[in-house]
């Protein structure tokens, strides 16, 4: 099992060198300035008229459409206020550093851009035959515009609707599906030591039941719950900031410098190069906000309206509330909490040394573990066995993404006979040579290992201990099932448009099932995680990307001429 799981998680290292290399983090974000530029900064009427739209004032019953615009922009936030932005940016932090952050603020303005664009355009070619159930998506962009272009390229776009659907898949099952139950089951073992397995019998339960009632009941449970839950999350973050405010400014002014000039490694945090900031910042961006993929589109073409644009304006409000300001209240918690880059919890007398198990493969032996500092005991409490730790170690060589020799080993925590406990430290490799390569302890501590929304929760810890316990653990089983919900009916679309309405319902039971995996202990590091849910992001965008820049001009003339007769007073409100 060990060795396949390695295997894949190699083989899916491999493709998100290509689909993640740097220059497409570059290319999504010039499109994101393209069409700012092109629509005379969007960003002002998504905060503006957008915020008008939602409140209900251009809400018309008569119109076609089956949730109103409030509760279109409730789903499709549903689908990306979520765990992205509670383990997410904590990925980001503790692997890119606090400059991580600032790239995600500029990737979150750009997004609105982006967003603005994407469902401009499948609004315009939304199917409302039946009104109840309209359909759209970049699916329908392109297999219009190819056939409008000419009849003889509507086999192509009909193919080219069928990939993105592929693509909307897989995102919807690693992404949407996954990587949410995945987290949700790390924390709650993590906090109340309920088994993974059953969190995922109830996540499955609980996601089933909302789902089977089509886009109608889950925009009513959007928007009941996603105002509901951004209240809760965002007034505990308020709250400890309010605790550390006087330590505000200097992490404002630490994500900036560390944007440029990366942090250096410190604690738990072993240092990120400015590419390495970069391309964090720029992927959990367009994983929380999913701006540019081509989904929150098939969300928003459920809403009632005439007007294609004004619910494009609405969705450009996404991404800021999604990156600009939850994934930001996130990063200041866990930067002023000093949860980033944090001390050992226990410390090693005799640390042991490290002896080659193969060629270039070096592994500690098992080591008796400690008890905890005093500091680290108030406020996470002792050891148990399970538990997922690690030390530092040097190498002979810097590597190209923290930018230092440190490398983290991680190990887990086991019973060692009666109540004392040790580590089984995994092996580590290494390939080149014991003079050169064979590393040396750098430090004697022994860290805990919080990965994802568990560092978020340590984070809230840090401030008021069971903070974070018991708002980490609700706010994950909100965010996590609502964007679940939510994808489910994306990858729904995907499949009506591929196979008709017949295969919605198996669809359903494999995306449940999908839920039971997530929580079975096949995924168990951040990079692994990680490694999953770039794959789905990283094929849609390469998909969608294209339709965008294929038929932008259409979705800008008719964003030109909306605001033309608004300005002319065409549109009456409430």
């Amino acid at each position: 099992m060990d060795a396949m799981r390695n295997g894949l998680n190699d083989w899916l290292t491999a493709v998100n060198a290509v689909i993640w290399h740097d220059s497409v983090c570059y290319v999504v974000l010039a499109v994101g300035l393209l069409f700012t530029i092109w629509s005379g900064f969007c960003q002002y009427h998504a905060l503006t008229h957008g915020v008008r739209v939602i409140t209900g004032r251009y809400d018309s019953d008569t119109d076609p459409g089956a949730i109103s615009h409030f509760q279109a922009l409730s789903a499709a936030l549903s689908a990306t206020v979520g765990l992205g932005n509670i383990g997410g940016v904590a990925v980001a932090i503790a692997l890119g550093g606090p400059g991580a952050v600032f790239w995600m603020w500029v990737v979150g303005l750009a997004g609105m851009a982006l967003k603005t664009t994407e469902v401009t355009l499948s609004m315009l070619h939304r199917r409302t035959d039946n009104p109840e159930e309209p359909s759209g998506g970049p699916m329908w962009v392109i297999d219009d515009g190819l056939a409008a272009w000419s009849p003889r390229l509507r086999p192509l776009g009909r193919a080219l609707g069928v990939l993105f659907c592929i693509t909307l898949l897989i995102s919807t099952i690693t992404g949407g599906n996954m990587f949410q139950a995945w987290n949700v089951g790390v924390v709650t073992e993590e906090s109340f030591g309920v088994p993974q397995p059953v969190v995922g019998v109830i996540l499955a339960v609980l996601v089933g039941l909302v789902i089977l009632g089509g886009i109608k009941r889950i925009g009513a449970f959007a928007g009941a719950i996603v105002p509901a839950m951004c209240f809760l999350y965002l007034a505990a973050a308020l709250y400890v900031l309010a605790l550390n405010f006087d330590t505000i400014p200097a992490m404002l002014s630490l994500i900036v410098r560390s944007a440029f000039n990366p942090a250096e490694a410190s604690g738990a945090f072993v240092g990120g190069t400015f590419g390495f900031a970069f391309l964090w910042g720029m992927k959990r961006a367009l994983f929380s906000s999913e701006a540019g993929q081509g989904s929150s589109p098939m969300a928003h073409c459920a809403a009632r309206t005439t007007e294609p644009v004004r619910e494009g304006v609405v969705a450009g409000l996404e991404p800021f509330i999604d990156t600009i300001v939850v994934c930001t209240l996130t990063s200041l918690v866990v930067l002023s909490s000093g949860a980033w880059n944090r001390d050992g919890e226990a410390h090693l007398v005799d640390p042991p040394a490290f002896a080659a198990a193969a060629p270039g493969v070096w592994e500690l032996p098992d080591t008796p573990l400690p008890p905890k500092t005093a500091a680290a005991l108030t406020i996470t409490g002792d050891w148990r066995a399970g538990d997922d730790v690690f030390m530092l170690a040097r190498y002979g060589g810097i590597d190209p993404n923290s930018g230092t020799d440190l490398r983290r080993v991680p190990g887990k925590v086991t019973a060692a006979g009666g109540d004392h406990l040790s580590v089984d430290w995994a092996p580590l490799g290494a390939p080149g040579g014991p003079l050169t390569i064979a590393p040396l302890l750098h430090s004697p501590e022994v860290f805990k290992d919080y990965v994802g929304a568990a560092l978020t929760s340590h984070a809230f810890d840090r401030v008021h201990p069971g903070l974070g316990k018991w708002l980490v653990a609700l706010a994950s089983w909100l965010f996590a099932v609502s964007t679940m919900i939510s994808w489910a009916y994306y990858g729904e679309q995907g499949m009506v448009y591929i196979a008709g309405r017949r295969s919605v319902l198996p669809y359903k039971i494999v995306y449940c099932l999908s839920i039971l995996v997530a929580c079975a202990g096949v995924i168990t590091t951040e990079e692994e995680l990680d490694n999953i849910t770039a794959v789905g992001t990283g094929v849609m965008l390469w998909v969608n990307i294209p339709i965008m820049l294929l038929f932008g001009a259409s979705a800008m003339r008719a964003y030109r001429g909306y605001f033309a007769r608004l300005r002319a007073g065409e549109f009456d409100a409430r």
